[in-house]
């Protein structure tokens, strides 16, 4: 006997997932908090300028600004072409470096591309705070999805020649106990003792934590890396030798810079000064290289009893002389404003290979994914 048929109510839908970023999940934003990475940012920000233009409007209050501003009058035209005389030979070095660099680990860079890009990335360093952002444009430029072959080789490029310009510091440091002391003081050994313990600490986080895995893969590439850029008989040599007439250049415009500035001490004797004054630029608070330069470049005189002040006015004049060796990188920034190659599209056509063509003009395309 068949059964009454049973009026059911009408079934609901089922109740999909709340999506992650929709405005139920999402909490309100208070307008007087801020990101903590905002903050220590800017907190970063303020730091380099306090200390890269802080420091030298100190040392002219100091010392005076009379020096500074009778040395730059000093400038003729003869040094403006000695100073992008040595800035192309250090732009091409540095170049080069990174071709072999490239070739290294195994991509090919044209030394006619990587020269162009060294030049905008210099004038960018100058120009910006922190002295390296345009190494990083650069990297981005050259860094393929899926392989980051192309923004590792110029890290690695970057760090050997910073590399060699440390050691050749340190030893001019070494040599000179007097310069040693009156830059550092007594108290070098807490501060080497101090950062050997937070690298240490880095190390042994890095080599255990969990969290730590993602950092461990990333440096057992860049140390692969590493190894196939610099640590290869066909590459080591080369990148040294790129390096030292890299460092050169940079010694030899700063020599110049004495030379305007009225300083007359013998080439023996200024060479360390002007190295401890490179070796200061490295510090990354800077904006361009502006800031520590100056004030070891002031002590570093003083302590070999020159005029602290000439000191002050032969970076103020390298500064400037440096700003001046990469105004090619203008020409290659406004090239690129006119071109954009990065802007070109190509519909249909392959991809653009890595050995046919400048890295920084390969295409991404993504395909749209269907709805539903």
């Amino acid at each position: 006997m068949p059964l009454p048929a049973t009026a059911l109510p009408p079934s609901a839908p089922p109740a999909l997932p709340t999506p992650r970023h929709s405005p139920e999940n999402v909490a309100p934003i208070s307008p007087n908090t801020g990101s903590p990475r905002r903050i220590r940012c800017s907190l970063g920000a303020v730091l380099r300028l306090v200390v890269g233009l802080g420091i030298p409007a100190l040392l002219a209050v100091r010392l005076g600004a009379g020096g500074v501003v009778e040395a730059l009058g000093a400038i003729t035209w003869p040094t403006v072409v000695a100073a992008l005389a040595l800035g192309a030979l250090t732009t091409v070095a540095g170049a080069a470096r990174w071709c072999v660099v490239a070739r290294g680990v195994g991509l090919t860079l044209s030394l006619r591309d990587a020269t162009a890009d060294a030049y905008r990335a210099t004038l960018l360093n100058s120009l910006l705070p922190a002295g390296v952002l345009g190494d990083v444009h650069r990297a981005v430029r050259h860094h393929r999805p899926g392989d980051a072959r192309g923004a590792r080789a110029v890290v690695i490029e970057r760090v050997a020649g910073q590399v060699v310009v440390v050691a050749v510091g340190v030893a001019v440091l070494l040599a000179s106990p007097a310069l040693l002391h009156s830059l550092v003081g007594p108290g070098l050994g807490v501060l080497a003792g101090a950062l050997g313990v937070v690298l240490a600490g880095a190390g042994v986080w890095i080599a255990t934590a969990r969290r730590a895995a993602r950092v461990r893969v990333a440096l057992l590439a860049a140390l692969g890396d590493v190894r196939e850029g610099l640590g290869r008989v066909r590459t080591a040599p080369l990148v040294l030798l790129c390096s030292l007439v890299a460092l050169a250049g940079l010694l030899a415009l700063f020599v110049l810079a004495a030379r305007v500035a009225g300083v007359s001490a013998p080439l023996g004797q200024l060479l360390p000064l002007v190295t401890v004054a490179l070796l200061a630029m490295s510090v990354p608070l800077t904006v361009g290289g502006w800031g520590p330069r100056e004030a070891a470049a002031a002590v570093a005189f003083a302590a070999v009893g020159l005029d602290a002040g000439q000191g002050l006015a032969t970076s103020v004049v390298y500064g400037v002389l440096a700003l001046i060796s990469c105004l090619p990188g203008a020409v290659v920034l406004l090239a690129d404003a006119l071109g954009r190659p990065n802007a070109r599209r190509w519909p249909g056509g392959a991809a653009l290979p890595w050995r046919t063509c400048s890295p920084s003009s390969a295409t991404v395309r993504v395909r749209p994914t269907p709805a539903g």
